[in-house]
């Protein structure tokens, strides 16, 4: 089986394209074993993979491709949903016609988690698409913002595709992140005009084409062929989706529960607030550990000793100690309503009253936790950073500065 990739995009002298896939043909995902393509036009850049016939089975491949830029270095297209599906009927070869996925295009924000799985959670009505048993070409197309009613469809210039009709517009289904579907082309005659729409399957009306040229397709189709089209996302003049939201730092969320400043249990407090003002998003400052003083120097967010650690000054001292150590709590709801009462968080007090608290009570823990799996399980997910991070805090606080290069000793870590 010969596998043919066509992917759009127009380069610079001096670049080039590769393809990487899950098959050990393309590399098996390794991307310094990707297949080199060749400049074919001022569209597209082409290569071609043979499979071993031994290694054909009904599987899927998940491919995508990588640009090599001047200097050598690549830059991988966004995303992983890209698959050619090998059936077992008797295909001799299947042609890939794509699109580059930018990994800035804004609509792919919407096949992230918060917008799947809560702002965009719909259920599509079944699209009743024409079932084909034989087919040439299988059309694949990305639209993340269609209501529960709507559906792709698309239309062309030839009799599979309606001839532009848009009374009965032959219809997608949603598989995945795609809305696809098979048309046979057999008898077409090409090249072939085309363009997606968006049908409302309540009303049986067709809303409206997507904006631009007509899409063009052009090749040929023959016996034990098959081209699979990924034309990215469907150019809809539709508004994009829109959403309030707040920003705020974690340690401004200051609640009677905190220590002087905002702390990890307050955010769904904040979660609570949002809901209730009908907000969808909400914007945290950098959390991570700026510890390189011990000073209200360390109070900006963005100057990070570690791109991993968290803060220590957003724990939760409560959520710390637990109920066995509750008396060292009591010791410190003073400082804690003195802490709470100011009007502008002060640093200083509030890191060095914490750090003696979560000292203290690692002194009380310390022989327990070590026989937590979930430390143990912590602590192996993590250890490609935390083992250089507690070293860097050790040495730091041992040679008071967080300025390596005046170190004595350890100025190059190694592990």
């Amino acid at each position: 089986m010969i596998l043919h990739f066509y992917i759009r995009f127009s380069t610079s002298p001096g670049q080039s394209l590769l393809v990487s896939g899950s098959h050990i043909a393309m590399g098996a995902d390794d991307v310094t074993k990707a297949l080199p393509l060749q400049y074919f036009n001022n569209e597209f850049w082409q290569g071609q993979v043979e499979l071993p016939s031994a290694s054909i089975t009904p599987i899927d491949i998940q491919y995508r491709y990588i640009l090599k830029t001047n200097d050598g270095s690549q830059v991988i297209e966004w995303g992983d949903d890209r698959i050619i599906e090998l059936t077992t009927n008797p295909v001799n070869e299947y042609t890939l016609i794509d699109t580059w996925n930018h990994s800035g295009d804004v609509q792919n924000a919407f096949f992230t988690k918060p917008f799947q799985e809560v702002f965009l959670k719909t259920k599509h009505a079944a699209a009743k698409a024409k079932a084909v048993k034989i087919f040439t070409h299988e059309f694949k197309v990305k639209a993340p913002l269609l209501k529960d009613n709507e559906a792709l469809c698309i239309a062309g210039s030839t009799k599979s595709l309606g001839d532009w009709k848009t009374k009965e517009p032959l219809l997608l289904h949603k598989s995945g992140n795609w809305w696809t579907v098979k048309v046979n082309l057999g008898s077409e005659t090409f090249p072939v005009a085309y363009k997606y729409g968006v049908f409302d399957i309540k009303s049986g009306k067709l809303i409206d084409f997507e904006s631009g040229s007509n899409r063009t397709l052009f090749g040929e189709s023959g016996k034990g062929k098959i081209t699979v089209i990924h034309d990215g996302f469907a150019q809809l003049p539709f508004p994009t989706w829109k959403g309030a939201g707040v920003a705020i730092p974690v340690f401004s969320l200051r609640t009677e529960n905190s220590f002087g400043t905002g702390e990890f249990t307050d955010i769904s407090l904040l979660v609570d607030w949002a809901k209730t003002c009908g907000l969808k998003l909400i914007q945290l400052l950098p959390i991570n550990d700026t510890t390189a003083t011990h000073s209200w120097l360390d109070s900006y967010p963005y100057a990070a000793i570690s791109a991993f650690a968290l803060h220590p000054m957003y724990l939760n001292i409560e959520k710390v100690a637990g109920g066995k150590n509750s008396a060292l709590l009591n010791s410190l709801k003073p400082k804690q309503q003195e802490l709470n009462a100011l009007p502008t968080v002060d640093y200083d007090q509030v890191m060095e009253f914490k750090f003696s608290a979560i000292a203290a009570l690692y002194q009380q823990q310390k022989n327990t936790f070590k026989d937590d799996i979930k430390f143990f399980e912590f602590f192996n997910l993590n250890r490609h950073w935390l083992v250089p991070y507690a070293a860097f805090c050790y040495l730091r606080d041992k040679y008071k500065t967080s300025d390596y290069s005046k170190w004595k000793t350890h100025q190059v870590y190694d592990e």
